[in-house]
């Protein structure tokens, strides 16, 4: 790299991220991991192994090449730290990473079932099905694979048996796919101990998922 110079901001940005993934109840003691990629030199920002979230400091997050080995850092990376440099190199569009342990979801993944489209947030926020990864062993380049290939170009997905995935072209758009697929969970759980959940139709999800991103609220942010 050009630089020897780490990027402050966006280390502050995924402290701050630990803290809230545990209080939001999206993760339970040290599991789960964050990640964010600074555009302009290309390295990968990780949290690191085993560490609580309300005890790390910046010199405890870990700088990583693109392709996943560490370029600084005092501490050994999060195990999933090759599946995030397989996502990010996968996709393009995105700069941050939410792995959480939320218990809705991992219900799905437990099952090996995909959460298909039931609610207008799920349509908005992700705008397909979040479909579940085949079973693959932690840290492992196999579990890697399987989640680049159930991601596709979605927003997030399911890890069997594990948690889930959600990413973003920031961490603030990683917290709403993380909350909303995680509401949607609860809301499909419940949906099908009373009967057969109606699903949105695609032409409406692919509507829906338009304006959210392109049209909903622009005149206010522009403002």
């Amino acid at each position: 790299m050009s630089t020897n110079t780490l990027n402050t901001k966006i280390i502050s940005l995924i402290l701050e991220a630990g803290v809230a993934m545990e209080s939001r109840h999206l993760t339970i003691e040290t599991w789960g991991n964050i990640s964010m990629r600074d555009p302009e030199t290309g390295l990968l920002y990780i949290t690191p192994s085993g560490m609580p979230y309300n005890k790390l400091v910046p010199e405890d997050i870990v700088a990583l090449n693109p392709d996943g080995s560490v370029y600084k850092g005092r501490r050994v990376p999060s195990v999933e730290a090759g599946l995030h440099a397989k996502i990010y190199a996968a996709r393009k569009d995105i700069n941050a990473i939410l792995h959480t342990h939320p218990v809705s979801s991992t219900v799905f993944g437990v099952l090996h079932m995909s959460i298909p489209v039931v609610t207008d947030e799920l349509a908005q926020a992700v705008g397909q099905e979040v479909r579940c990864a085949d079973y693959a062993l932690p840290g492992s380049v196999e579990l890697a694979d399987n989640c680049v290939k159930a991601l596709g170009n979605g927003q997030a997905v399911l890890l069997a048996n594990h948690g889930a995935v959600c990413v973003g072209k920031d961490l603030k758009e990683c917290f709403k796919v993380a909350e909303v697929l995680e509401t949607s969970a609860e809301i499909y759980y419940k949906a099908l101990t009373i009967g057969k959940p109606c699903i949105i139709p695609k032409d409406k999800v692919e509507w829906m998922r338009d304006f959210a991103v392109n049209k909903y609220g622009k005149q206010n942010r522009e403002e």
